[in-house]
């Protein structure tokens, strides 16, 4: 795999600074059932990399102690690790919202049976992974028969009341594009999934977000073996917004690695690059507090085009 952080570090990024912590966004490791073309994580079936359980602990901690109310999981597939469930309730029983970045797949596997209603009895928001809407393209992107579990997925996740007004359960769909172009408009976009969804599955939801590709890990190197890689990134500082530069998530959130090591965000997590002037190079979170983080320069480089260009782009969606 081609290594990108080279090619990102030289930068003009604007400069950003902190302000109030928010969200904590933790990665339980990189194991997935699935490995697909854009993950910026490269996750798969044969990683092993997976938080101990002492880590899991301390990120419970200092939710207890810090007082942030938002708790966002990620991965690999997150539900794939063994104290995913401990997690989710120890922190509801915090009062923190819960978010489960999840690939919908994995609510099939074979002793994940269970999982949709686990989710759903804690009320646990979904932000799922679905390319499109098209088969053809979900599976040039995520392998075949991803896209019949898919929507098996998000039947079971509707016939549990995630998606329909008034039940409390959000379900949050996840788009990004096929190749190196920017996402298009996400309300316009968001209405295509509605009429398209609902018309060939009957599938509901609440929100669809757009996520453009970023330049590293296993999408980075395919835009270098392709030579699009300096192409790209054209696109990506051409339709820079400096308006998006208020409302970009490292400004509210940190990224904690499965080993606990903290980042401003987790595409700087998958380059290692973490968070600067602490007392050390890299910075654990259990020796952080929530109130030392603000006002701190955040880690910068050519990726962070990829979420300010047009529309803007994060883990909540479009920023403009």
């Amino acid at each position: 795999m081609h290594a990108t952080l080279p090619l990102l570090e030289s930068t003009d990024f604007p400069p950003i600074r902190r302000s109030r912590l928010q969200t904590l966004q933790v990665n339980l490791g990189y194991r997935c059932n699935q490995s697909c073309l854009h993950c910026h994580v490269n996750a798969g079936p044969h990683r092993r990399e997976q938080m101990a359980r002492e880590t899991i602990d301390e990120i419970i901690a200092f939710l207890q102690e810090s007082g942030i109310k938002s708790l966002d999981v990620t991965g690999g597939a997150p539900e794939l690790h063994p104290d995913f469930r401990l997690l989710v309730e120890s922190v509801r029983r915090l009062g923190v919202h819960l978010t489960d970045r999840c690939n919908l797949t994995i609510l099939n596997e074979p002793g994940f049976d269970d999982m949709a209603d686990f989710l759903a009895r804690n009320q646990v928001e979904i932000v799922a992974s679905l390319p499109c809407y098209l088969e053809e393209n979900v599976e040039s992107q995520r392998g075949k028969g991803v896209y019949a579990s898919s929507i098996k997925a998000l039947q079971k996740l509707n016939a549990l009341g995630y998606g329909r007004p008034g039940s409390g359960l959000v379900l949050n769909l996840m788009f990004n594009p096929a190749g190196a172009v920017l996402p298009p408009p996400q309300q316009q976009l968001e209405a295509d999934y509605r009429c398209e969804l609902g018309k060939r599955a009957g599938i509901v939801f609440n929100q669809l977000f757009v996520l453009a590709n970023m330049p590293i890990q296993r999408f980075g190197s395919t835009l270098v073996s392709s030579g699009q890689f300096d192409q790209y990134m054209q696109l990506l500082k051409s339709a820079h917004q400096d308006a998006n530069l208020d409302t970009v998530m490292c400004r509210s959130l940190i990224s904690v690695d499965w080993q606990g090591y903290v980042y401003d965000c987790d595409f700087n997590q998958m380059l290692d690059l973490p968070l600067q002037q602490f007392r050390q190079p890299r910075v654990q979170l259990r020796e952080l507090t929530a109130t030392e983080l603000e006002n701190r320069p955040v880690v910068v480089a050519d990726h962070c085009y990829g979420c300010t260009a047009g529309q803007g782009s994060s883990c909540a969606g479009a920023l403009g």
